[in-house]
């Protein structure tokens, strides 16, 4: 897993990425019956937007993703709010099965991979989960909404045009959240050996402001692709007059948790 969310673009995902409703953490919760006594794994952790919150449900939330800004920030964030059950280790999802030296034989209650799947191995990172996991746990592949270039709507497509003129290249992918996506990430834990495989599904609207909105993009770009600081507010500027001025930015987001559990 190399993405390269370091530097300026790890403060932005810091900043502007959305989090979860507790509606998400609940259903985690409830799927895999989560207590104190447990502990979690947050692979792809970034600046902590699931690990943070879920850190109060269990009793320690590992944290793991190969950017060092990103737990350094997700490290700060903890301590801001008081947590102090978060470990936050440096790695990809290659480096998993070190992680049974870590643990001391206790087994992970759930490993939950929020917006970051894409970016992996699925099909082998499953299967070596799968021995760390304790019964009745597993794993949760979460999608947080639609990239902000992919939805159906005047700014959204407004957006996209924009970013594929100024980066000259098509923006298909959708960073897991497509069905095609959801359903090849379903067949692989179907066979990994996980049962009850299923998705969860939470919908809710939100209004962004045209800074979150630029945030946002800002966020997901690689670092080795993001405009220099002197470059930003010309970049700025084109997706401002890019976005249509009589409309409010509001976002459908459609979170879901595909869930399935070891045996």
């Amino acid at each position: 897993m190399t993405v390269g969310f370091s530097g300026d673009v790890a403060e932005y995902y810091a900043k502007f990425r959305r989090g979860y409703p507790p509606q998400v953490l609940e259903t985690l919760q409830t799927a895999f019956a989560l207590t104190t006594d447990d502990i979690v794994l947050d692979l792809g952790c970034g600046t902590g937007q699931l690990a943070i919150p879920l850190a109060s449900r269990v009793r320690s939330v590992i944290g793991m993703d190969p950017e060092p800004d990103m737990l350094r920030l997700a490290r700060k964030s903890a301590m801001r709010q008081g947590i102090q059950n978060a470990t936050w280790v440096l790695g990809a999802d290659t480096d998993v099965p070190a992680l049974g030296e870590l643990l001391e034989q206790r087994s992970l209650a759930m490993a939950v991979i929020g917006q970051a799947l894409h970016w992996m191995h699925h099909e082998e990172l499953f299967r070596v989960l799968s021995p760390l996991l304790r019964s009745g746990g597993g794993i949760a592949v979460v999608s947080n909404g639609t990239p902000l270039w992919l939805q159906n709507s005047d700014w959204s497509r407004s957006l996209r045009v924009c970013l594929e003129h100024y980066f000259g290249t098509k923006l298909e992918a959708s960073c897991g959240t497509g069905a095609p996506d959801r359903l090849r990430y379903a067949q692989a834990l179907e066979a990994a050996g996980f049962e009850d495989v299923r998705e969860i599904v939470i919908e809710y609207s939100d209004e962004l402001s045209c800074d979150q909105l630029i945030g946002g993009v800002y966020s997901a770009i690689p670092a080795d692709e993001l405009p220099g600081p002197e470059d930003r507010p010309t970049f700025t500027e084109r997706i401002r007059q890019s976005l249509p001025s009589d409309q409010r930015f509001t976002e459908n987001v459609r979170v879901c948790a595909l869930v399935g559990r070891s045996r």
